[in-house]
């Protein structure tokens, strides 16, 4: 896996030309996609090596994994410790590389939306039962933003079901 460091120049410098401040937001995790289940097999074994399997679920008919790095990604006194491995969909291939990044939002999506009212948001996931988000796409990639970090709703998720009969 290459490093992060071309992406998140590329990331932050798209947001900086939008206006969006994100100086006080935590970047919770990143996406790295790969082009095939061969690959993605591949690299899970490497991460096994290099961090923690926080999860593995099947969603959307296709796994994902999402892990905790021993060593995280460091990017301007950032520290990245959550990356999330999602297996391609069939019909659906991307090229390997880091996809998307998303940042914790301490307030109402929509009112941080409205901060930026010039954009165009996608809200397509507004909706969702957990961890709503909203996106920015970008030329190659794209930014979210969501209330809660990716780790602590794995957390949540396992804490119900092991209070399940």
């Amino acid at each position: 896996m290459t490093a992060p460091t071309p992406f998140l120049r590329k990331l932050f410098a798209a947001l900086a030309e939008c206006w969006v401040d994100v100086s006080s937001l935590e970047l919770d995790h990143l996406c790295y996609r790969v082009e095939d289940l061969g690959r993605y097999n591949s690299l899970r074994k490497q991460l096994d090596e290099d961090g923690t399997l926080l999860s593995e679920n099947n969603i959307g008919g296709r796994p994902i994994a999402c892990y905790r790095l021993h060593v995280p990604f460091r990017y301007d006194g950032r520290s990245i410790d959550v990356l999330e491995l999602p297996a391609p969909k069939s019909g659906s291939p991307y090229p390997e590389g880091f996809e998307h990044a998303e940042f914790v939002v301490r307030e109402d999506l929509l009112a941080f939306t409205q901060r930026y009212p010039r954009l165009g948001w996608d809200l397509s996931a507004l909706a969702k039962p957990v961890n709503a988000d909203v996106r920015l796409r970008f030329e190659g990639f794209s930014v979210k933003f969501h209330r809660r970090s990716l780790a602590s709703v794995i957390g949540m998720e396992r804490s119900s079901t092991s209070k399940r009969p």
